[in-house]
């Protein structure tokens, strides 16, 4: 009996020891990553309204935030949501009111149903109707998360917003800058390029520094009910949806012809509108070859409903063989790392790997980034994010 009971005192002793160490372990990471919050806003009673979307990822920056001293309030955002698919919003709501709850912190709920609708749903269908390739993400962060939520949220008694965003804001000589978070494979600088320095010097991403994997070790210590649960996908607020079947909803579908380079009509499609450039789905080919390989959408012509296909993803109308991009609608976060001799890297789409390339303004309204090497396709709409280094320093949308 008494070695039993020496043998069960040992096991707890090191199980205990082995828990503690674990434990020392995950809050000095969390200290650590809480100093890595600017130091000018480490102000003990500056108040910050954190978005809460019911995930781990804004959960854990509101802890991390209140933990450094903020006063910090949970906001819910609501947003317009179609009535043709399966709503959870009022989970992700008491997913959130619950993390508020546990951290002891105010709850708000903000309503931007008409904000979403007009300018990130309706823009969407209308860029497609154009034969425009859009990104609703990039909408949804700049009228939504950082315009309709970033005022309110300013005129409502915060000092700053912050989000669950992968991303890096620094200080350097009185300018923002805005870096890529040190999860590359999270980072989400690529839908934040619209921000500016007025908007910058409100908003906190108290997240950037870590790993995913961390961050949930920290959410588990910290006893968020949150900790385990999947990350979200698809359309920003809506989630995962078929685009093709989303906007089926909006814009009549037409049948129309699938062309070869040749100008033959080899099968069919349901739309052009719905069609991507670089697209190797959704559409049917009733003359197939045995040995052919994979078809790609290279062009699409609105007006006549078709698309053409090849087995090299090269758009029929390409300029200097896919190495000059001309995008609008310009905004660059970072003006003065900016000249036209210097060579940055750039995506077209996200987590697509960065490619060398100059810039070189236009006009105004237009600027030129010419690709060292040629890349994969790009869609009218889409957006092209410019960086140096870790350094996100804006971009535009492609013409």
């Amino acid at each position: 009996m008494i070695q039993l009971i020496d043998y069960v005192s040992n096991f707890i002793s090191t199980r205990y020891l082995a828990y503690c160490i674990f434990y020392d372990t995950i809050t000095k990471m969390i200290k650590s990553q809480v100093k890595k919050i600017p130091t000018k806003h480490r102000k003990q009673g500056r108040n910050v309204f954190v978005g809460l979307s019911g995930g781990v990822d804004s959960s854990v920056a509101a802890y991390l935030l209140k933990k450094e001293g903020f006063n910090v309030t949970g906001v819910f955002i609501k947003v317009w949501h179609p009535d043709f698919l399966k709503c959870n919003w009022k989970e992700e709501k008491r997913d959130a009111m619950r993390v508020c709850a546990h951290l002891d912190i105010p709850f708000k709920m903000l309503d931007l149903e008409k904000e979403y609708k007009k300018d990130v749903v309706d823009y969407m269908i209308e860029k497609y109707k154009e034969g425009i390739t859009p990104n609703p993400d990039v909408m949804c962060n700049k009228y939504v998360k950082f315009g309709g939520f970033y005022d309110w949220a300013l005129k409502n008694g915060a000092d700053f917003i912050a989000t669950g965003h992968y991303a890096i804001k620094n200080e350097v000589e009185g300018k923002y800058q805005l870096l890529a978070s040190k999860d590359k494979n999270k980072d989400q600088t690529y839908f934040l390029w619209t921000l500016t320095q007025k908007q910058l010097e409100k908003i906190l991403f108290p997240i950037g520094h870590l790993q995913k994997e961390e961050l949930r070790k920290i959410a588990k210590i910290a006893g968020l009910s949150t900790f385990d649960k999947k990350d979200s996908q698809g359309l920003c607020f809506i989630g995962k949806v078929d685009m093709r079947d989303f906007l089926k909803k909006f814009i009549k579908s037409e049948k129309g012809k699938v062309l070869d380079k040749k100008g033959n009509v080899i099968g069919t499609h349901e739309g052009a509108y719905f069609y991507t450039i670089g697209q190797r789905h959704g559409f049917i080919i009733s003359k197939k070859n045995p040995e052919e390989k994979p078809l790609f959408v290279i062009s699409k012509k609105i007006e006549k409903n078709t698309i053409t296909v090849s087995e090299e993803q090269l758009p029929e109308t390409d300029i200097g063989n896919r190495t000059d991009v001309v995008i609008e609608n310009i905004n660059w976060i970072s003006k003065e790392l900016i000249n036209d001799k210097s060579i940055y890297s750039a995506r077209i789409r996200y987590r697509q790997p960065l490619h060398d390339c100059k810039i070189k303004k236009i006009n105004d309204k237009k600027w030129i980034v010419s690709f060292i090497e040629p890349t994969e396709p790009f869609s009218p709409g889409q957006s092209l994010v410019v960086y140096n280094n870790d350094i996100c320093l804006g971009g535009g949308i492609i013409c």
